[in-house]
């Protein structure tokens, strides 16, 4: 796997800025915070957003927030997305979460647009219409972990730090932690978690069924982006339309009681059964043979 892994590494396009974002890390147009890559060969289907904020340790800034949100209206409409996974590109870190140097600059009314604007940007992630993993090789506090638990799927390296330590600065979650972490972990535990802001390891968020995968950490500090890409590799053979639409049911269906949620399931059904993908996925088993779904 190992080996399969390291060739699928060399089919790959080179990271690109933003196609209209001048905004840059350092002020610089070349250093954006936020790049994008599609990758190619076997992998193709494939996209990774890498976050890039170094000095800042990938803390949510006023040019952070931006980019990423214009990478995601981006990628949203391309059907050629077919999983998509957040990594980061600073060693030891996933997201550090909200800039307090940042903030300490803002005005109260400031302040509340900018908590705004990270809602937006976690339903955003949240609302991606195709799977999304992060990929989390270090720290995520805060609003980073409120960023990895927008996203559908979590892999942590083992020694990752992960927690909603608000409490601890004299807040509370303000981009979904709130909602998210007791739909994931179920309330009583959410509570706990969140009222000593206590931080969790990943080998003990695995325990916790807060990621769905803990790997122990390689020499490069990538082991869980290794991780999350052989994940999106199981994901890729499958029908496109058929997971987006399973991720709507699910979605949907987890936020209304279950007589609701089986009429939200017949909607999404009912959508997959004229795709040429369900019938391509009927020839192949009856034919005996691999599907080659086309995303229709």
């Amino acid at each position: 796997m190992q080996r399969a892994l390291t060739s699928a590494l060399r089919l790959t396009r080179p990271w690109r800025p933003l196609q209209a974002c001048g905004c840059a890390s350092h002020g610089t147009a070349s250093d954006p915070e936020i790049q994008v890559r599609s990758l190619a060969g076997p992998d193709q289907g494939i996209t990774e957003i890498l976050m890039n904020r170094p000095r800042a340790l990938n803390a949510l800034g006023n040019v952070f927030v931006s980019e990423l949100l214009e990478a995601l209206a981006q990628l949203q409409e391309d059907r050629r997305v077919r999983v998509l996974i957040f990594r980061s590109g600073v060693k030891g870190v996933f997201c550090a979460g909200a800039d307090l140097k940042e903030r300490e600059q803002m005005s109260e009314a400031e302040v509340g647009v900018f908590v705004q604007r990270l809602r937006g940007l976690m339903n955003k992630i949240a609302a991606f219409p195709a799977p999304t993993i992060a990929a989390m090789d270090g720290f995520a506090l805060g609003g980073g972990l409120e960023l990895a638990l927008a996203c559908d799927l979590r892999v942590a390296a083992s020694s990752a730090v992960m927690g909603l330590i608000e409490t601890t600065r004299g807040l509370l979650p303000g981009a979904g932690g709130t909602q998210r972490l007791p739909r994931c972990l179920g309330v009583a535990l959410a509570k706990e978690l969140i009222f000593t802001g206590r931080r969790l390891s990943g080998t003990q968020a695995q325990a916790l069924g807060l990621v769905n995968h803990s790997v122990a950490q390689n020499e490069e500090g990538n082991a869980a982006y290794h991780r999350a890409r052989e994940l999106a590799q199981e994901i890729l053979p499958q029908a496109p339309i058929a997971v987006r639409l399973g991720k709507v049911a699910i979605d949907r269906g987890m936020e209304v009681d279950i007589a609701s949620g089986m009429a939200i399931e017949g909607m999404c059904y009912a959508q997959n059964i004229p795709t040429r993908d369900r019938l391509e996925g009927m020839a192949a088993f009856r034919e005996k043979r691999p599907p080659r779904f086309v995303g229709e």
